[in-house]
């Protein structure tokens, strides 16, 4: 006896972050296309453990999830305001940059009324029906069906190699956990943060600000030479559109890999306006004494190879400087890792990890649709977001080309231009020139006669 034909979603969205967010507000206003999108936890949260205090986002208010792909989308930041009776006092306020708190907060307002969201939801594993062509996803709210399923279950704290031995240690943790932790700290007499990003700046501003008065060490360590600010030039900026993404794209994936750890400072670096709120406190905490006088160091360019406890408590930090390569040893108390975040493989895929077509790092090959390439027996479409950083660029984690991702995935599974997307969206021409075609060159005889006439 045949099994029945399943009723199947046109869409399954697996993690509930703000990119996926994004996708599922704009779906909610396309009608007679039925998405659904589960998630593992009770409710939504955006990066709680660095939610601190006077901490702003690092892209436009326009940057949520919809408007700068349909501004007039009841989903909007400026609608959250009229919903929250904040308009007027957003307007006074006059700055550009939410506060990240406020931020989380807008998300959680769409999230808690969006009804193609399903929180304590978990997909536990993903597998294909030949049978029926399509996905069927085992959750721990019973077997979902879909045409389509979209990745989007974020990324994961890095914990660097030389710290192996420390992982799960209480007093070493990442920052993703500050706000948590944060406390853990009180009896530590020697702090160490490492990491030049901006939760590298903004954990070590909040221990100037929280620690800076009882006498406790602290320490910046970065592998930068410098501590340079991001890249904000308007110009600069362009790298975060849809332009730039489409060439880099184009590029082999050797010059991509390149370009991704040459670009650093476009999106992995530090506020300018932060770095100035370091230097502006370690002046006025300074005044009437010698720039030496206080605990702190801030060491660039320094690279810690080794970290193990110590024999007499704390921590033994190996370090090499990266101009000189001599090297020293940092003895500390407690470490905060500002280290970043990388796309993990979820485990939901293993079921169909051998119907995915892989490249020679593992990765998925991701097309411009930011489909996922399959062997052919998987005809459904598996869409990512937030995991091609090395096909698509140093946009792909910038919330500021989330609504625009979002439409183009949701232009492909329903088969037609929900959204009218721009073709150009940057000054900048990023690829070079076609070439010029060559005339040739008139004969001798031609040029003499023409300088007689």
């Amino acid at each position: 006896m045949d099994n029945p034909q399943p009723d199947p979603h046109d869409l399954l969205g697996v993690g509930i972050g703000p990119f996926n967010l994004s996708l599922a507000a704009l779906a909610d206003q396309v009608g007679g296309l039925d998405a659904l999108f589960c998630e593992a936890r009770a409710e939504f949260r955006w990066h709680p453990g660095m939610l601190v205090d006077g901490a702003r986002m690092q892209v436009p208010f326009l940057a949520d999830l919809v408007s700068l792909v349909d501004p007039t989308n009841p989903w909007s930041f400026l609608n959250y305001l009229r919903d929250q009776g904040r308009l007027f006092p957003f307007y006074f306020a006059e700055r550009f940059q939410l506060p990240r708190r406020e931020y989380d907060h807008y998300c959680r307002w769409a999230a808690e009324r969006l009804v193609n969201c399903r929180f304590g939801t978990a997909v536990t594993a993903l597998h294909w029906s030949a049978e029926h062509e399509l996905f069927r996803a085992d959750t721990t709210g019973g077997e979902v069906w879909a045409r389509n399923v979209v990745l989007g279950t974020g990324t994961s704290p890095v914990h660097p190699e030389p710290f192996a031995a420390l992982r799960g240690h209480p007093a070493v943790w990442h920052s993703a956990h500050y706000l948590d932790r944060r406390r853990t700290l009180d009896g530590a007499r020697d702090i160490t943060v490492v990491g030049s990003g901006q939760s590298g700046a903004e954990v070590f501003l909040d221990l100037l600000r929280t620690r800076g008065a009882d006498g406790t060490r602290l320490r910046w360590l970065t592998r930068t030479r410098a501590l340079a600010p991001m890249e904000y030039s308007k110009l600069g900026l362009e790298h975060f559109t849809p332009d730039y993404t489409r060439y880099f794209h184009t590029l082999p994936a050797e010059v991509r890999d390149q370009l991704v750890a040459a670009q650093w400072q476009l999106h992995k670096a530090a506020s300018a306006e932060t770095l100035a709120e370091i230097h502006d406190h370690l002046y006025e905490r300074t005044v009437g004494r010698p720039v030496d006088a206080d605990p702190v160091e801030i060491m660039p360019g320094t690279a810690v190879t080794e970290a193990l406890a110590g024999p007499c408590g704390g921590f033994e930090l190996s370090c090499r400087h990266t101009d000189s390569g001599a090297e020293h040893v940092v003895r500390t108390d407690a470490v905060v890792l500002a280290t970043g975040y990388r796309a993990v493989r979820p485990a939901a895929l293993d079921p169909i990890a051998e119907l995915i077509d892989w490249d020679e790092h593992g990765r998925y090959r991701v097309d411009l649709d930011h489909r996922v390439a399959t062997r052919p027996q998987l005809t459904g479409g598996l869409y990512v977001q937030n995991a091609e950083l090395h096909s698509h660029g140093v946009g792909t984690p910038d919330l500021g080309l989330g609504a625009h991702r979002a439409a183009v995935i949701l232009n492909a599974v329903a088969g037609r231009t929900v959204h009218e997307l721009p073709a150009r969206t940057a000054w900048t021409s990023f690829a070079a020139p076609a070439p010029t075609a060559v005339l040739p060159r008139p004969q001798e005889g031609n040029r003499a006669a023409t300088a007689t006439r």
